[in-house]
């Protein structure tokens, strides 16, 4: 998604030839240890040229080559940890950076105590800066003002089991009084359709395979169904939003359980298993949401969990780094 994303944004992008360990196919392993080895090597060849002041890495395997390239050749580095689970790449990092910008608390059990900074995640800036209101974002959607309204995103490409949630239990949508903003994701978008074609009109339902106005989207919410990404739950802390965590199971580490319960143990969500939500999902996110007193409680701790700021914090100890660098040159 970057390789198109970031030269979009007007930025130049390098690709590595890396890729993460196979840990169903031990053999193929030899071609990731080669692969690691020319990335490094790449990447050395670009730090050279570029010549940077400090590197920041965001986790995932595809930062290490050039994390640890740049820490060998003695330029600062500063790693973002945005999960509540440390990542196999950050940890192997952790030793020779300079800091480590973390999203949670107790992050010690990965990380030096002393290069750990709690800064929380980068949120998108129109979320917070939106004044548009919620009958004007419900308007947006053709949906009633009158409603109670629940935000079902799984994803850009979607979530099968939170879709499966709702094809499932379309007589629970019907009968329920609620509407719903449900984003399936563009792979799934079509086949949703056609079942749905199927069935008699729900126009309590608002159906779209991607959703480019969050900030209207979360508005008009009041009750979120979302997955268990660092990103995600970092604008539901600013925006108190109200959210049923649905963690995909399919991620490194099960680092999205790991991000629920961390909200879970707060009283800051509710958490639903991947493997119990078509049987349990609609019919509780339906008995939430006409719940005054949950939802309040729910917006109430989630609140407690928000950090602001940042992006600007962050890119303050990037500075920091930077001008360190230049004054001992």
């Amino acid at each position: 998604m970057e390789m198109q994303r970031v030269p979009a944004a007007g930025y130049r992008i390098e690709g590595l030839p890396i890729c993460g360990f196979d840990r169903k196919n031990p053999l193929r392993n030899l071609l990731v240890l080669w692969r690691i080895v020319k990335s490094q090597w790449i990447a050395r060849k670009i730090i050279r040229q570029f010549r940077p002041d400090v590197v920041v890495g965001v986790g995932g395997y595809a930062s290490g080559p050039t994390l640890k390239t740049a820490a060998m050749m003695g330029i600062p580095t500063l790693i973002q940890e945005q999960n509540s689970y440390a990542g196999v790449t950050n940890k192997l990092l952790a030793r020779q950076a300079d800091a480590i910008c973390v999203a949670y608390e107790g992050m010690e059990r990965f990380f030096p105590k002393e290069k750990i900074l709690l800064t929380g995640n980068p949120v998108r800036q129109g979320l917070s800066n939106c004044n548009i209101t919620r009958e004007e974002a419900l308007q947006s959607f053709g949906l009633s003002p009158d409603k109670r309204t629940i935000l079902i995103i799984g994803g850009s490409l979607g979530a099968r089991t939170v879709n499966e949630s709702v094809l499932q239990h379309l007589d629970l949508v019907k009968k329920s009084g609620v509407q719903f903003i449900w984003q399936t994701g563009k792979f799934y978008h079509k086949e949703i359709l056609d079942r749905l074609n199927r069935t008699e009109k729900l126009p309590m339902l608002c159906v779209t395979d991607f959703i480019s106005r969050m900030d209207c989207a979360y508005a008009a919410a009041d009750l979120v169904i979302s997955r268990a990404g660092a990103g995600s739950i970092s604008e539901f802390c600013v925006l108190k939003k109200p959210v049923i965590l649905v963690p995909s199971p399919n991620v490194a580490e099960d680092h999205q359980t790991k991000n629920a319960l961390a909200l879970v143990e707060k009283q800051a969500a509710l958490y639903i298993k991947d493997a119990d939500a078509t049987e349990k999902l609609l019919e509780t996110a339906i008995d939430t949401v006409l719940k005054d007193d949950v939802l309040t409680s729910l917006s109430q701790h989630i609140a407690t969990m928000a950090f602001n700021d940042s992006a600007n914090v962050i890119a303050r100890e990037v500075y920091k780094l930077g001008r360190r660098k230049t004054s001992i040159e």
